[in-house]
């Protein structure tokens, strides 16, 4: 029997989910293909029309800039309850950033806080600070865009963003495959792992496509409402890879293209598309510099600093998941924002 069933891995996705909010069925996606049909979903096909089309960032005071931040969506959600986007919302708030308005943060959530936490650290609104006001914003597969104030609930329902679970695009798990479709051509290999063939390759590149589109097309629609937009992002994985031009995707070794049957098939990012429309962050030598100084706070801390246990370290975040959550990694982002005027 085939342990990569949709029914098999359905509990493994409805744990993400964190209550009071649910996992809805029909939003598990586990390979290219279904990221494909997940387009055709009425709850995606209707979120990316309003992301596409409706979606307004609130009116800027006068005398305000407004900025926006994009950040990778999560395991977990709501997203704002992993340890990456705490480490990065916890940063923000311990240098001065005051949410704005009031918070639609369930209660049940309240669990989620540990010690040391801000009581604000699931505040979904802009932030403040001086004469700035920050937006965060999710970059998200299969939902394109998601800005915070729509992450716990949508149109007086739960959001789609605390509703799926698309782990189908990370090839390198080696189990984002769907062996129950007549399409799949992925081949198993040692340890119970699968190697995708031509139809999840060419799926893979029309979904990275189509989002890298949808966000492009999402962003310059209101970038009018924008200072500047920034992008705090891994590289090596796919939200980095949306959002990469040809320059930066031969300067870090991210694919510029996936083989297919009988050739292969461009992969191109939001700035292919509409060139200098975000800041792309942290860079490779930020992320360098940032393991440098990693190293040299497990000294002082007494802790092991060898080699092997700070690029482990470094690469879990140092209990925040990601690099991203990396306080040595924080300080470039921090100091972007304390740059802006």
């Amino acid at each position: 029997m085939n342990d990569l069933t949709r029914e098999n891995r359905f509990h493994e996705s409805s744990i993400k989910i964190r209550e009071p909010f649910i996992i809805d069925p029909s939003l598990c996606i586990y390979s290219p293909q279904e990221n494909v049909d997940s387009l055709e979903h009425p709850r995606i096909r209707s979120w990316m029309k309003f992301i596409k089309n409706d979606w307004e960032p609130s009116p800027t005071p006068k005398g305000f800039k407004r900025l926006a931040l994009i950040i990778p969506c999560t395991k977990y959600k709501p997203y704002l309850t992993s340890r990456e986007h705490k480490a990065i919302n916890s940063s923000l708030l311990r240098d001065g950033w005051e949410p704005a308005g009031n918070s639609d943060a369930p209660s049940e959530l309240e669990k989620f806080i540990e010690d040391g936490d801000d009581p604000r650290i699931f505040h979904e609104g802009s932030l403040k600070k001086r004469n700035l006001i920050l937006d965060r914003i999710v970059i998200s597969e299969p939902l394109g865009l998601v800005p915070y104030q729509f992450v716990y609930y949508w149109k007086g329902k739960q959001s789609p963003a605390t509703s799926y679970d698309d782990p189908g695009l990370f090839e390198s798990r080696g189990t984002s495959i769907s062996p129950y479709r007549e399409d799949c051509t992925a081949t198993k290999v040692s340890g119970g792992k699968w190697r995708w063939g031509s139809s999840e390759r060419s799926s893979y590149v029309h979904m990275h496509n189509y989002l890298a589109e949808v966000i492009a097309s999402s962003l310059k629609r209101v970038s009018n409402n924008y200072h500047c937009i920034g992008a705090w992002v891994s590289p090596g994985l796919t939200h980095r890879s949306f959002l990469a031009d040809q320059k930066l995707r031969k300067e870090e070794g991210i694919p510029q293209a996936r083989k297919i049957e009988g050739g292969s098939k461009k992969l191109y990012g939001v700035l292919d598309i509409e060139p200098e429309m975000l800041r792309i962050m942290p860079t490779i030598e930020q992320l360098k510099m940032s393991q440098q100084k990693l190293e040299k706070r497990l000294k002082n801390e007494g802790r092991n600093s060898s080699p092997r246990t700070v690029r482990s370290i470094y690469a879990r975040g140092d209990g925040n998941d990601t690099p991203l959550g990396l306080k040595e990694a924080l300080e470039f982002l921090l100091k972007w924002l304390n740059q802006i005027d």
